[in-house]
């Protein structure tokens, strides 16, 4: 019931680092901004909530977490209703970095399940939450371009403030329990022992890395189709993108999923199929040439495979990691998110959009494919996995 009563909030609150995406345009022309800033726009709600994922996201192994969750609700309610009424870029930026800190209290409202229910339900009680973060991801592009399509971009962010404010501070309320950790730590003992956690969890880095492969070619494929289905090739309108972008609510299947998989102790077959659906679905992409109903259908056939598979793989790894000390859970699922985040957005923005004006798409999907590849081969030297110990025993 818990879950149930959380998902649609936590879908709410993450939906928030992805509304001005496809708005960038509308907003960058309100406030005058020269093209060469518009990136802004986006990246700093996501730098934002890449910093937090470090230096926020731990507190939940020192302060109270419900108290800790709503506050940061609260805080990012009243950033987004800001953003509607500012008319100054520069305290619009400022705000949006804010929002990227407050869409933290997702993390807090995930691990806050793994504390409430049983180690061997866990996966699917995890998987409930983790689907309606997935919805909000894939529902805030079309969404936010239809609503400014009707209205303006301000209508946007007044909007998701009502429904924050109406269900998303009363749910965590309703909902939770208080849970106080019980360790007693200072908060610069809680950052200095990050490095140490990180260098001696294995886990914790081969999840992070498998992660970060998947993120990156689901950031290398959305930041470059866009681009594609507007050229020549295809000659999508905005609007037509959006719908398009509407595949991807597909993969919020995945995580009920990939939650009774991990139930099962099949963490480690499973992570080996995402990988391969995962470069499948770029190499299925490919067949796509353009004009024509079928080209625009092979883009969708290839984006929800895509997006199953990095669903499916991001539960598989909080369901492994949530395994480890409870203690130093917070901890624990910040370094994983931040390590997969930073990977998946430095790639996605370096490489993707750059890949694309230089080679076209042939190339995005060379790349796009050789990510999970790699994760895969990594994979492979785990000894402790069946799939490992098949590739060992096969060699001389």
């Amino acid at each position: 019931m818990i879950q149930i009563i959380l998902a649609p909030a936590c879908g709410i609150i993450i939906a928030n680092l992805y509304y001005a995406q496809p708005l960038t345009g509308l907003i960058s022309a309100a406030f005058g901004m020269p093209h060469a800033a518009t990136g802004l726009l986006v990246t700093l709600p996501l730098a934002g909530y890449g910093i937090g994922l470090l230096i926020i996201v731990p507190l939940g192994d020192l302060f109270e977490n419900r108290q800790l969750a709503l506050t940061l609700i609260g805080a990012e309610m009243l950033c987004t209703l800001a953003l509607s009424l500012t008319t100054w870029p520069t305290a619009y930026l400022f705000i949006a970095f804010l929002i990227g800190l407050g869409a933290l209290a997702v993390q807090i409202l995930v691990l806050y399940i793994t504390y409430l229910v049983p180690e061997a339900a866990r996966g699917r009680a995890v998987v409930r939450v983790v689907s309606g973060v997935m919805l909000g991801i894939m529902l805030a592009r079309p969404v936010s371009s239809m609503i400014a399509n009707v209205w303006s971009w301000r209508e946007v962010f007044r909007l998701l403030a009502v429904l924050m404010a109406a269900a998303v501070m009363v749910a965590p309320q309703v909902a939770l329990p208080p849970r106080k950790p019980t360790q007693l730590l200072t908060y610069g003992d809680l950052l200095r022992s990050l490095g140490r956690i990180f260098a001696t969890t294995e886990l914790l880095r081969r999840r992070g890395i498998y992660q970060a492969a998947m993120f990156g070619a689901f950031s290398v494929f959305w930041t470059a189709v866009p681009l594609w289905l507007s050229s020549p090739a295809f000659g999508l309108s905005q609007r037509g993108i959006a719908w398009i972008a509407l595949a991807g609510v597909a993969g919020a299947i995945a995580p009920p999923i990939a939650g009774r998989i991990a139930d099962k102790g099949l963490i480690q077959a499973g992570t080996a199929a995402t990988l391969l659906l995962a470069t499948g679905s770029f190499l299925l992409s490919d067949l796509a040439r353009g004009h024509s109903a079928l080209s625009l259908g092979m883009v969708i056939a290839s984006a929800i495979p895509l997006d199953f598979a990095v669903s499916a793989n991001l539960v598989l790894g909080q369901r492994a990691i949530y395994s480890l000390g409870a203690e130093e859970r917070s901890r624990l699922n910040g370094l994983f998110m931040a390590t997969f985040f930073a990977g998946g957005a430095i790639i996605a923005s370096a490489l993707s959009g750059w890949a694309f004006a230089r080679f076209g798409w042939a190339d995005v999907s060379s790349l796009g494919a050789l990510l999970p590849i790699v994760a895969l081969l990594y994979f492979t030297t785990d000894r402790r996995n069946p799939v490992a110990e098949c590739v060992w025993a096969s060699l001389p």
